[in-house]
């Protein structure tokens, strides 16, 4: 608190009699010293710390060449002119702790309250005192220059101006005697007792309803602009305030590189310079207010660090009249002038911990005592605006993710369109050649398996053994090979989809023993057991189809497991009916097939790796052209297998439409 080691007057004083004690000495100021004098009260603190903690000492200190004097009240005894702990640290919200410092709470200076006043002309005390307030400013670079000059000044008053003051102050005594005998019976017996309280009550009811419908509006609302200018035109009215507007920071400036700098005394006043932002919403409440909106300020408004950091901790900056809270920021007083700023209040608007902006009223006429209650309700604003910050940022955020994800789909489906249209391309193109290669090698392979029959049939000549052996070699390897072609050229024309089902009327006995028939001879060379179960009454043996489809479905699903069966296992083909679907099922004791390689089972082209895989023959394409087959008559097929035990293929094949019919 700030101190002087001489005091010339030391008392209890009402509140009113302290402040009309500071008058008399600002009058000195006025009609004598002039101009060149310096005049400053506890509301040059205002930038620097909030309204409790300025009230908790009240000063008017008057320094010139002829006259000079310091007024000085505090809330408790004995503090005398103490002045350097009555002020926090700049660093700190609250007071510290400490012998002969006032308490940390905070007593309201009602209009009955009382002070312990110290009134001083000593030219040490005086100096003291501006050269602890002048620390208090270590930051403030211009305004620590300032009173600088003014630490030489303080020197004896002149004697005819200290007797004029002595004169104003008895003037001023003499009749405050009866002033608590003037008050009229008559008027106060018209004035109801409870229509102070009444007036706050409506006044708190109002408030909270405007904050409400703040609230709704933020929620209900998705458009930021939309929410600031009615949230400001509606607290402006309410409050009636001369104009109230919105003071945007450069957000990458001040939470950027503030963080990283740490305070210093010797901080010069451009580093702050980056500081800057603004006003991006106004409400103004005539024309006659001049407008501030997109108003860039560059040159004054630079508060030092510690108050960035003070409204970053949800600091609000109270200042009641700008001509005495600025009397030493010379340059910040005058854009206020200009601007008809005569009183301000200012609210940070933190968003996300940083400090976003600031919500700023302000009276352009005159000074304006601002209350509690404006102050929370400014504050609880500020408060609603940051949440409508965070929701209009939480929403823009989401838009753009969701656009750059639609835009990730896009790419990725059109990348997936054009694997799609090459991978068909390159089937197609490969389905063309197979059938090509297949129809240019179908003529000399005819030749070859013609030839070889007709010279084991040719009567001239008595053929040996050796010379037997190898045209049936010949003959059943062409044999073979002509059923490869045949795979191939059918699962091509599918694939093309050119392939169109013969449709006419069957029997289903006759085609499942024709197909145990042509295998029998291949399943007992194999040492095998091929059996045909016939699970279907004679009613229900007719069946319209595709019958030269089906009979290579069963075909190439019997021989597949002769194949596959080792010497004295078995084969088994079943055949039953279910409702309007032929159910064939192949059932053997062969080597199985892994689990895991199920699922390729009826690819192109693809055979199974199992230990036995070099023992058998075969391209890989009889499973994927039998599946291609059923599907084709909107059938389906399962599968069901163990290694070691044996496997089971199930096909299910509907009735088709009538187009052709023909029996057998």
């Amino acid at each position: 608190m700030l101190s002087s080691p001489d005091l010339s007057f030391s008392r209890i004083l009402p509140i009113d009699v302290f402040n009309q004690l500071g008058k008399l000495l600002q009058q000195m100021q006025l009609e004598a010293v002039g101009s060149a004098a310096l005049v400053l009260t506890e509301a040059v603190l205002a930038r620097i710390m909030s309204k409790s903690e300025r009230q908790k000492q009240k000063f008017t200190l008057v320094v010139s060449e002829q006259f000079s004097a310091l007024l000085v009240g505090n809330q408790e005894e004995n503090v005398g002119m103490c002045v350097a702990g009555s002020f926090p640290d700049l660093n700190e919200v609250s007071l510290p702790q400490g012998e002969n410092q006032i308490e940390r709470e905070f007593i309201p200076l009602t209009p009955d309250a009382t002070l312990y006043a110290s009134l001083t002309f000593n030219s040490q005390a005086i100096a003291s005192f501006i050269s602890q307030l002048k620390d208090l400013f270590a930051h403030d670079s211009h305004t620590y220059q300032h009173l600088e000059r003014y630490l030489q000044i303080p020197s004896l008053n002149d004697a005819t101006l200290q007797g004029k003051f002595t004169l104003l102050l008895l003037e001023y005594l003499l009749p405050l005697q009866n002033q608590f005998f003037t008050a009229s019976d008559t008027n106060f017996n018209h004035v109801s007792v409870c229509q102070p309280i009444e007036d706050a009550l409506k006044k708190q009811i109002y408030q909270e309803r405007l904050l409400n419908q703040v609230t709704t509006q933020i929620r209900k609302s998705q458009d930021l602009q939309v929410i600031m200018a009615t949230a400001i035109a509606q607290v402006r009215e309410f409050l009636q305030l001369d104009r109230l507007v919105i003071y945007k920071f450069d957000e990458s400036r001040v939470n950027g590189q503030q963080s990283t700098l740490a305070p210093s005394k010797t901080r010069s006043l451009h580093n702050w310079q980056q500081y800057r932002g603004c006003i991006v919403y106004e409400a103004r409440a005539t024309d006659a207010i001049p407008s501030v909106l997109n108003y860039q300020e560059k040159n004054c408004f630079v508060p030092p660090f510690e108050c960035w950091e003070k409204y970053r901790q949800g600091f609000t900056l109270a200042v009641d009249d700008v001509e005495k809270t600025y009397v030493l920021s010379e340059c910040l007083l005058n854009f206020l002038k200009r601007t008809q700023v005569r009183a301000k209040l200012a609210a940070p608007i933190i968003y996300e911990e940083k400090l976003w902006g600031l919500l700023i009223a302000n009276q352009c006429h005159d000074s304006h005592h601002w209350t509690d209650s404006e102050i929370s309700l400014l504050t609880s604003i500020a408060e609603q605006l940051a949440i409508a910050i965070y929701q209009s940022e939480l929403m823009r955020s989401l838009t753009e993710e969701k656009q750059t994800l639609e835009h990730r789909v896009i790419e990725r489906t059109m990348a997936l369109r054009e694997a799609l249209v090459a991978a068909e391309a390159a089937s197609r193109l490969k389905s063309e050649f197979l059938a090509t290669i297949s129809h240019e090698l179908l003529t000399p392979l005819t030749y070859v398996i013609g030839m070889s029959s007709t010279l084991l049939r040719w009567p001239i000549g008595e053929l040996s053994q050796r010379q037997r052996d190898y045209l049936q070699t010949i003959h059943d390897s062409g044999e073979h090979l002509l059923e490869m072609i045949n795979d191939i050229l059918d699962l091509s024309q599918i694939e093309a989809g050119k392939a169109v089902l013969n449709i006419s009327e069957f029997s289903l006995t006759n085609i499942a023993q024709r197909t145990v028939e042509s295998l029998q001879e291949k399943a007992i060379s194999e040492q095998i057991q091929f059996k045909l179960d016939l699970q279907i009454d004679c009613q229900r043996d007719r069946f319209t189809a595709d019958v030269s489809r089906v009979e290579q479905i069963l075909w190439n699903l019997s021989s597949n497991a002769i194949k596959f069966t080792p010497e004295g296992g078995s084969v088994t083909l079943r055949l039953w009916v279910e409702d309007d679907n032929a159910i064939f099922q192949v059932e053997d004791t062969g080597i199985g097939i892994p689990e895991e390689q199920l699922p390729l089972l009826f690819e192109k082209f693809q055979q199974l790796d199992t230990p036995l895989r070099r023992r058998y023959e075969g391209t890989g394409v009889g499973l994927a052209l039998t599946k291609q087959l059923i599907e084709l008559h909107r059938g389906r097929i399962e599968v069901e297998s163990t290694v070691a035990i044996g496997s089971i293929f199930t096909v299910w094949i509907p009735q088709q439409p009538m187009k052709v019919g023909s029996g057998e």
